[in-house]
């Protein structure tokens, strides 16, 4: 061979090394530049998947907005509508001034829940009744509403047997309504019996506006949720109301997530294509010049195994740098490539694993990976979610995805998504479950509930629900913290939980209320065992930080069949034996019997006629006197309220003021006693005082000072013949705020007294700390007096620190002469009792006063 042969041979394998090297760069940077525009697509595909994925949860949680909102009306005209009372005076007859003037169903519908419209429409669909705005006036519903109702009260009244109201969107003056009805039956009243006609309707109405649209979407997490404009029709995030939207639609504004990955991400895939360019650049130039030069003597397969080298290396760099590991499999199944991250992402060794079936790391629900491998037309496209262990025994979750290979092989990327399947499992528990304890919540123990009674529990083998409320529970919050009251709501949710036995449901349904579903309790004996059981239980010390929390319990209890066959009349069942186990004195347990719910419809009407009571005068005030035991002069009286109920007759204040208390009446019923003693009191000698009672709840609102300041003016009396008598409850419950409001009323001149003293456990602390003038020494150790000698020990050691602490000490229960002798000798200073006074009307007290001014009292002269 010519001796020049091989520079010339060497010439052209230089030539062919610089196509190859340019060539396989060229096609590496067309790689790379798929591979950006794939990123690049799944970005874009991933950001318009996040914000469909945010438009169907939005939707979602308005829909259940707007059921929420027709559960609500459906709840309040059920309770309005299948009522006795409301029977007898919006069906039989309509009486005005029961419905609107008492206020029954009236103008408070309209400041309490916003009802623009209520209605009365007859057996004859004529209206008969309407208050709109909270003003009666004599409107047609129909026109009112703009539409025929036949439709509407056909199915209200089709309801009827099943006490069940219907709903209804419509439009009102281009504004969306909802429209609430249901048929007027005597409900479960035993006192009234129904005719055979058609029963009247009552409609409740309620305007939709974008204020209580946007509050309404604030609660369950939508943003911006009003009326759709006319614009907004035609676009996404629209909701429509009523049957094809008849009713108006409305419109909110869906979180957009894939609009912040856009800005964030194609910004960077765009800055690293650049840097790639720039990197191919100064790579083509420097292997360019490598190139050239070159020995001669590499032949061509030097030169392609260095390039195949290379091709390999950038191959895997770029593998390395995804977030994915990449595997390849053979025709057998056996793992024949893993990328470094498979380490890093799995915690295995890639050694081990390599020629090792992928079965065995890999598995599906549906089954092996090889089974899903080999579906017929499988698309290639599709992943499939596989789960692994890692060497510490955990359990991961990856997205496999694959694509067969010429050999029969496949290959594909694994992506690890255990922790977005782990959070859409725990969206899923707290839809259902207590975020605080983790038990159910109301929608899961409905669900259980509904499911238990569809196997037709027997009285043999009932279904048991009790329904437990904590008692004392609402001091541990206002005393030691919310963060004290939710350690103990878990502690106690804690040993509930410990009580049942598997397959038993124990709910959280509110603050501090607790439902328990239960199989397996044979008879009532056994379920008295279950419930003093759980009160024991949760009657034992919970330890907050350094101190011991007691809390007790009431429990209700209803029964199916026994009680009920319904999801929703077991609850209401259990509600209401709750309601007498409470009224029963707490720290105790009811079953449901049918003469309870009788007492709470003879409560409901006892309330209603309060409040009538307060408004049109049948309050009556006594005063009781209270003379000086030293000289039998009378130095004041004490104000009592009666009710002389136009049927009842006379009803005793223990039984109405806790009424008041419950309902808010009492404010009311407060004024009303403050602003008439204090009228009358003007008209008495000015040595004479008038003492008023007040509730511990008085205190925690209604602005009693301006309540008190405003009494004054009215009557112009001053303020030193005004005496207040608190309870020492008030301290227990909030003694900061009612040391505040103790010295205002005192800056006014107010003379306050504590009343009932002896009977609490921490009445010395307060004599010292708050601004107190005198106190009352309760009834109960005067008539214990002749029984007990301790008893006389203890008045005369209070007398003795009431003067130690300058205070006026007043004797309750002054029955009898002995009483009256041994409290004179004690030097107590004032007393009052049936046998100085009885209490006495107005016209009564007069006389007193004209007779006994200047005279002393009859036995203590």
């Amino acid at each position: 061979m010519p001796e020049h042969l091989p520079s010339v041979v060497g010439s052209g394998h230089r030539r062919s090394s610089v196509k190859i090297i340019r060539t396989s760069l060229f096609k590496f940077v067309g790689l790379l530049t798929g591979v950006f525009f794939l990123a690049g697509y799944l970005i874009l595909y991933l950001a318009h998947d996040l914000d469909r994925n945010e438009e169907t949860e939005s939707a979602f949680y308005t829909n259940k907005a707007v059921r929420a909102l027709e559960k609500s009306i459906s709840a309040t005209v059920k309770d309005y509508a299948f009522w006795g009372d409301a029977y007898k005076h919006l069906h039989v007859k309509v009486d005005t001034d029961w419905a609107y003037v008492r206020q029954n169903v009236g103008p408070t519908l309209y400041s309490d829940f916003g009802f623009k419209g209520i209605f009365v429409v007859n057996s004859a669909n004529q209206t008969v009744y309407s208050v709109v705005e909270g003003q009666l006036q004599r409107v047609d519903a129909s026109s009112w509403l703009k539409q025929a109702l036949p439709d509407v009260l056909t199915k209200a009244r089709s309801g009827a047997d099943a006490e069940t109201p219907i709903t209804h969107f419509v439009n009102i003056g281009g504004r969306p309504a909802l429209v609430g009805a249901a048929a007027i039956t005597p409900g479960t009243d035993p006192t009234v019996s129904p005719d055979d006609g058609l029963p009247s309707v009552l409609i409740f109405v309620d305007i939709l506006d974008n204020f209580r649209l946007e509050t309404l979407g604030k609660d369950y997490g939508v943003d911006a949720l009003r009326i759709a404009t006319a614009a907004e029709l035609n676009g996404g995030s629209v909701f429509a109301l009523g049957e094809n939207g008849v009713a108006g639609s409305l419109h909110w504004e869906p979180p957009k997530p894939g609009e912040r990955l856009l800005g964030l991400g194609l910004p960077l895939i765009g800055f690293a294509a650049l840097l790639v360019c720039l990197m191919a650049w100064a790579i083509l130039r420097r292997t360019t010049a490598s190139a050239q030069a070159l020995d001669a003597s590499y032949d061509s397969l030097q030169l392609s195994q260095t390039a195949l080298a290379i091709s390999e290396a950038r191959f895997r760099d770029v593998a390395e740098a995804s977030s994915d590991w990449i595997w390849e499999i053979d025709s057998q199944g056996r793992f024949t490539y893993l990328s470094e991250r498979f380490e890093r992402v799995t915690g295995l060794a890639r050694h081990e694993w390599i020629g090792v079936r992928m079965d065995l790391l890999l598995c599906t629900e549906l089954g092996t990976v090889s089974q899903w491998l080999s579906i017929p037309n499988r698309r290639p496209d599709v992943s499939v979610q596989c789960r692994y262990v890692d060497p510490k025994g955990h359990q991961h979750v990856t997205r496999l995805s694959a694509r067969a290979m010429a050999d029969q092989g496949f290959r594909g990327t694994a992506t690890d998504v255990t922790e977005e399947v782990e959070s859409r499992r725990r969206i899923e528990f707290l839809s259902q479950h207590d975020s605080l304890t983790g038990l159910p919540n109301r929608t899961r123990l409905r669900e259980f509930l509904d499911g238990k009674l569809k196997t037709q529990p027997t009285s043999e083998r009932p279904l048991v629900m009790l329904s437990l409320d904590l008692d004392r529970f609402k001091p541990v919050n206002d005393l030691l913290g919310h963060a004290a009251g939710d350690a103990v709501l878990n502690e106690i949710s804690s040993r509930l939980a410990d009580r049942v036995r598997h397959g038993d449901l124990v709910a959280r349904i509110g603050g501090d209320e607790f439902v328990l579903i239960l199989t397996d309790l044979k008879g009532q004996a056994e379920v008295e065992m279950l419930c003093q059981r759980l009160i024991e239980s949760i009657e034992r010390p919970i330890q907050i930080g350094e101190q011991e929390v007691f809390v007790s319990a009431s429990i209700g209890i209803a029964m199916a069949p026994a009680d009920a066959t319904e999801a929703t009349e077991l609850l209401r069942y259990a509600d209401i034996a709750l309601y007498e186990a409470k009224s029963g004195g707490r720290n105790t347990w009811r079953f449901y019997a049918g003469d309870m719910n009788s007492k709470i419809v003879e409560r409901r009407r006892l309330e209603s006629d309060l409040r009538f009571a307060i408004k049109h005068g049948e309050l009556r005030l006594h005063f009781q006197p209270r003379f000086r035991i030293t000289d039998g002069k009378m130095v004041g009286a004490e104000a009592l309220v009666r009710w002389q109920h136009p049927e009842r007759g006379l009803i005793s204040p223990d039984t109405f003021i806790p009424i008041a208390e419950e309902t808010g009446l009492i404010l009311a019923l407060s004024n009303w006693v403050m602003e008439t003693a204090l009228r009358y009191a003007a008209s008495w000698p000015d040595h004479l005082f008038v003492s008023v009672n007040l509730s511990p709840s008085e205190f925690k609102r209604g602005n009693l000072v301006e309540r008190v300041q405003r009494a004054l003016l009215q009557s112009g009396v001053e303020p030193s013949r005004v005496e207040l008598e608190i309870t020492e409850s008030v301290m227990l419950d909030d003694a900061p705020g009612a040391l505040e409001i103790m010295r205002t009323l005192k800056r006014l001149g107010i003379r306050i007294a504590m009343d009932d003293f002896g009977t609490g456990y921490s009445s010395l602390s307060y004599l010292r700390t708050f601004p107190f003038d005198g106190l009352k020494i309760d009834r109960s150790f005067l008539n214990r007096l002749g029984a007990n000698d301790d008893d006389r020990s203890v008045i005369e050691a209070i007398i003795g620190l009431g003067h130690a602490l300058s205070l006026t000490v007043t004797a309750e229960g002054i029955e009898s002469q002995e009483h009256l002798e041994f409290l004179k000798s004690a030097l107590c200073d004032e007393g009052q009792g049936y046998f100085l006074s009885r209490p006495l009307d107005i016209d009564g007290f007069c006389a007193l006063l004209r007779v006994t001014v200047s005279a002393v009292t009859p036995g203590i002269s």
